[in-house]
């Protein structure tokens, strides 16, 4: 094949290697518009896992990279005058410059074509010349441009301003994250050693900050100066450098585009590394991208029958990894966009937050990586929860108001759809009486009805006759007679989604026959099909508040050690919430404070006859996933703050569900950013709920600070006793078992004990 390269960045040049390891027959050029010295970055960052691909691919070119390597294995926080430090992470780092010579000099040795300072503009000029033309030229791709019709790239410019620099100051023990406090707001920087007297240092701060430090209106040199000064106490007296001498002034400074295009290739036109995907130096991953790529595409061009099959498999593979990493990516530069929330943690937590921000670094992964540190850390949060050292976080109690839970795990709520009338039977006393011994610190009811007209479906629990508070303090008695668990009964109204079939049958749908009337903010029907609800007048309001007292005050007698309100999930009182759903002209509907008028009224009215020892609960959807024409997370901190103020003790955070127009991105703990935001802004406890299946993610989100509590739904119908079950995977002894029980945890404890001194021998 007759191949062109446009670009001889890392991305180009690796890929003409490849190929022509593959077959020295094909006539390989390469063009690079900048000198062969020429580069504008400092360090690169590789993993293990990518060198050992690297090595199996080429170990003439890996092994020429690795003698030039510098390794760490730490990672080290500044942050608040204190120095934390993780072990186990195991980076490499190269000078870029070095990296791209030892690329230029393998290529070369195997017959491949380099041309320096040769401009291009158009791809369209050379695709009848040659056989395939690899679009790898960078960031800002022409080629991309040319073919973006074709290519359709999705382009997000990122808040965080930031200048690649570098220092001879020494950081060879650690890859290091300092933050600074100055005047103006925090700026902090990326730090990484890449050859014997050089080190990477990235300055990123957010946009706000660098308008008010005046970066706009600076040179480049005085930008730089001020970064040293900012950075003094950690340089020993060197200087930061820049190598960018192309950009003058402010240009120095770059917001990270995040790239990704929907097809990576045109007739015998291929995209590779930035030019088709970018992946955000915080997780060093931009450099793997292009190495990966260009080992699998040349792979592929050998492999299958045709060019064609070749870049389907190339686009189909790499596309899925690319977003996978930018997944990782995301939750990393977001982290740095809002660390700003995070900046009052004590230095122990904050490191934990860095360092598990992508959620590639969990916490059990984290142990392996570095045990005593881990360990610490841990002990330091039971120490602040009253716990007892050497357990893990979701084991520590916690207390609200005089209710005092054993550990932060929560039973979610859970529709059965097996009342009669409103009424619980056998099936939910057995449901909920297992959980409650299961271990779990709290355990929730399904939303319970303060009415019949109330209910989702005809098989949905009430609190509005007395048969019903005899039903459920039956099974309150036995929790608390029998297990340490404390419960809470989640009380609500259904508005517009009730009358509808039970979850099993066409869930959402009306009723075949026996139809109720419906109540909402307005009337708008949940969806095409169901029954238009009657927008509520200001008798309405006054039954229905009167209706959730009621069931607040049969809850307490039947001895419930908590309630909620439902406001979340497109129900009535959520219904009031969102404005997909409230098109109400009158005091209730319009601006936020209008539309949690009602909500408001009816919380304080439950807080009102709850007891003051007490506490009392709120779910809310923090997003509605409609864009900003519905809830956003920005806009549910406020709502949490005006529950809060109403005398909330804890907010359930949950999302969606309020608009069948809803586009959820899913994915592990999707729910979870939204409980992190309204804790760390509003300084409000939280529950996180939301896809969370395992302890590992449990303990992660407590020590993380992303949460207070958590709940898991789905784990606890597969596994009544979930939270028993992990404590014995913990090794943790003194989680309480029910008495009659406590021969089947000596047993377990024995066999998991066993297991482990089989895997050491």
């Amino acid at each position: 094949m007759k191949i062109l390269c446009m670009g001889g960045g890392p991305a180009g040049l690796y890929f003409a290697i490849s190929m022509k390891l593959r077959d020295p027959s094909h006539q390989i050029t390469v063009l690079e518009r900048n000198k062969a010295n020429d580069t504008f970055g400092w360090g690169v960052v590789l993993s293990d896992d990518a060198l050992g691909r690297m090595q199996k691919n080429d170990p003439v070119s890996t092994e020429a990279i690795r003698s030039h390597f510098a390794y760490w294995d730490d990672i080290a926080v500044v942050h608040d005058g204190v120095r934390t430090v993780s072990g186990g992470h195991g980076f490499a780092g190269i000078g870029r410059k070095q990296m791209l010579i030892l690329l230029q000099e393998r290529a070369r040795e195997l017959g491949v074509d380099l041309r320096f300072e040769a401009e291009f503009r158009s791809a369209e000029e050379y695709r009848k010349e040659y056989d395939l033309v690899v679009g790898c030229d960078g960031i800002n791709s022409l080629v991309r441009k040319e073919y973006s019709d074709v290519f359709q790239p999705d382009i997000d410019l990122r808040r965080c301003k930031f200048i690649w620099l570098g220092t001879h100051q020494k950081f060879d023990d650690a890859f290091t994250f300092i933050f600074e406090r100055t005047e103006h707001g925090w700026v902090w920087a990326h730090v990484y050693q890449f050859d014997d007297n050089t080190a990477t240092f990235i300055v990123e701060t957010l946009p706000e900050t660098w308008d008010k430090l005046g970066f706009a209106d600076m040179s480049k040199e005085e930008s730089v100066e001020t970064c040293r000064r900012i950075f003094e106490r950690h340089l020993g007296g060197h200087e930061l450098m820049s190598n960018a001498a192309h950009l003058r002034g402010s240009a120095v400074w770059i917001q990270f585009p995040r790239v990704i295009c929907e097809k990576w290739y045109h007739e015998n036109v291929v995209l590779m590394g930035d030019a088709a995907a970018t992946g955000h130096f915080s997780i060093g991953s931009g450099s793997r991208l292009a190495f990966d790529s260009a080992i699998a595409l040349a792979e592929y061009l050998h492999s299958e029958p045709t060019m064609e099959r070749a870049f389907e498999r190339y686009q189909e593979e790499r596309r899925v990894e690319v977003l996978r990493l930018q997944s990782a990516a995301r939750n990393s530069l977001e982290w740095f966009e809002q660390v700003e929330r995070y900046l009052d943690m004590e230095p122990v937590q904050f490191a934990y937050s860095l360092l598990t921000r992508s959620q590639r670094i969990s916490h059990e992964n984290l142990r392996l990586r570095d045990p005593e540190w881990l360990g610490q850390a841990e002990d330091w949060f039971q120490e602040r929860a009253g716990g007892q050292k050497g357990r893990r976080p979701m084991f520590a109690p916690f207390k609200l108001r005089d209710m005092q839970l054993e550990n932060r795990v929560v039973v979610s709520p859970m529709a059965q759809y097996k009342a009669v009338d409103g009424c619980p039977t056998d099936w939910h006393f057995v449901h909920y009486a297992e959980r409650a011994k299961g271990g779990a610190g709290l355990v929730y009811t399904e939303m319970t009805c303060v009415s019949p007209e109330g209910r989702i479906t005809p098989g949905c629990p009430g609190l509005y006759a007395p048969e019903h508070e005899a039903a459920w303090k039956r099974i309150v008695d036995f929790t608390h007679a029998e297990t340490r668990a404390r419960i809470c009964m989640q009380i609500g109204h259904s508005g517009r989604k009730g009358s509808t079939q039970v979850g099993w049958e066409d869930a959402d749908r009306p009723l075949l026959s026996g139809n109720w009337p419906l109540l909402s903010a307005s009337a708008i029907p949940w969806q095409d099909g169901n029954a238009v609800p009657k927008a509520m007048d200001r008798a309405d309001m006054d039954m229905v508040r009167d209706q959730f007292v009621a069931a607040t005050r049969m809850a307490a007698r039947a001895g419930f050690d908590m309630v909620e309100l439902h406001a979340a999930h497109g129900y009535l009182i959520s219904s009031f919430i969102s404005p997909l759903s409230n098109r109400r002209e009158d005091e209730y509907g319009g601006s936020l404070e209008n539309r949690m008028r009602y909500p408001l009224e009816v919380f304080r009215a439950m807080r009102a006859v709850w007891p003051d020892q007490k506490p009392i609960s709120v779910r809310i959807s923090a997003n509605d996933w409609v864009g900003d024409e519905g809830v956003t997370p920005e806009e549910a901190v406020e709502i949490a703050r005006m529950f809060s103020d109403a005398g909330a003790d804890i907010i359930d955070v949950s999302a969606g569900q309020t608009s069948t127009g809803a586009r959820p991105i899913y994915g592990r703990m999707f729910q979870t950013p939204f409980s992190d935001r309204i804790r760390n802004e509003a300084g409000l406890a939280t529950m996180a709920v939301g896809n969370i299946t395992e302890a590992d993610q449990v303990n992660g989100i407590l020590l993380a600070g992303r949460a207070d509590l958590v709940c898991l739904a789905r784990p606890h119908l597969t596994d009544p006793y979930w939270t028993l079950h992990a404590a014995i995977e913990a090794g943790d002894d003194a989680t309480q078992w029910p008495l009659p029980y406590l021969a089947g945890r000596s047993q377990a404890l024995r066999l998991r004990s066993r297991a482990q001194e089989a895997i050491r021998v």
